[in-house]
């Protein structure tokens, strides 16, 4: 498998003992990778650590096979990213942003249009940025990441200040890129969002990774459940119980986490028994309640 991002113990700590602790990334090369975790939990100084803004305690990073360091810095001419806040020229249009950048990477004339269309601005590509929303100086923001063609783009927190419609044109421009083989690094702590785009998944808490893998692996870490809907709720959950089940009430549904009984094999023992079942399906976990199984810290705060 080539790695797109690869690293090695990477550490760094601030004072009070915040920072990142023994980071081991494996980003597959070609996937839209989701860096999940709570604000706090370490994931921009990972991301600056990954573009060389900052310089790690222990540890080191590789992209595309290729160590980063102070003396070899060659590998960044593979990425394009965006940390936190889009840094632009208020008082320039969006196409004069862009063209500024243009001439520092020194690629064609004709990647601005590009990258104007491909993310939806070239209509406003002749108004001053500090006219523009915060959602379309995001957009800008994002051009500006990929003009220089990329092989690896990393966003950070990219979904910031869109709109619904923006967020949805985001989810379809990640696809495509990744579509084109260009790995997408999506660091977020909007767990529901990645889970609609991600292929893999890394779980930061506490500046360490708690888990790493694709969404199916992550899926497989925590069993679907069943919901319940039947006539005589009390009587059905005794029943249930009473077959070594463990069952949770939901208002007038009941819920079962699914062990080794099949769905149907519980369906036909409360039929069997003379309830009569109106509402029978599985239910997969959301990322947000598998969030809380890795790290034990209750989704609400994750999602805030």
């Amino acid at each position: 498998m080539t790695r797109a991002i690869a690293t090695h113990a990477l550490s760094l700590r601030f004072a009070g003992g915040f920072g990142v602790h023994d980071l081991a990334l494996c980003v597959p090369e070609g996937a839209i990778y989701g860096f999940l975790g709570p604000n706090g939990a370490g994931k921009t100084t990972t991301v600056r650590l990954l573009l060389d803004l900052l310089r790690p305690d222990a540890g080191t990073v590789e992209l595309f096979g290729e160590r980063l360091t102070r003396a070899h810095r060659a590998p960044l001419r593979h990425v394009g990213a965006l940390v936190e806040s889009p840094s632009l020229y208020p008082h320039l249009t969006g196409r004069e942003n862009l063209e500024v950048t243009r001439r520092l990477l020194d690629v064609p004339r004709a990647r601005v249009a590009a990258v104007l269309a491909r993310t939806g601005l070239a209509d406003a590509a002749d108004r001053r940025v500090r006219d523009y929303s915060l959602g379309m100086r995001q957009r800008l923001a994002i051009a500006l990441a990929l003009l220089g063609e990329p092989r690896l783009l990393v966003l950070d927190e990219p979904s910031n200040g869109l709109d619904p419609a923006g967020i949805v044109d985001l989810r379809a421009l990640l696809r495509g890129l990744a579509g084109e083989g260009v790995t997408v690094f999506v660091s977020s702590h909007l767990l529901a969002e990645v889970e609609q785009t991600a292929t893999h998944v890394g779980v930061l808490h506490g500046g360490r990774l708690r888990f790493e893998g694709d969404i199916a692996a992550l899926r497989a870490r925590s069993r679907p459940r069943l919901r319940i809907v039947v006539d005589d709720p009390v009587r059905a959950a005794a029943l249930l119980a009473g077959f070594g089940e463990t069952v949770e009430r939901d208002g007038d549904a009941l819920v079962v986490p699914l062990g080794d009984r099949p769905a149907e094999a519980i369906n036909t023992r409360l039929v069997g028994a003379g309830l009569a079942v109106s509402h029978l399906a599985l239910e997969a976990r959301s990322l947000e309640s598998l969030f809380f199984d890795l790290t034990g810290e209750p989704a609400q705060a994750v999602a805030a």
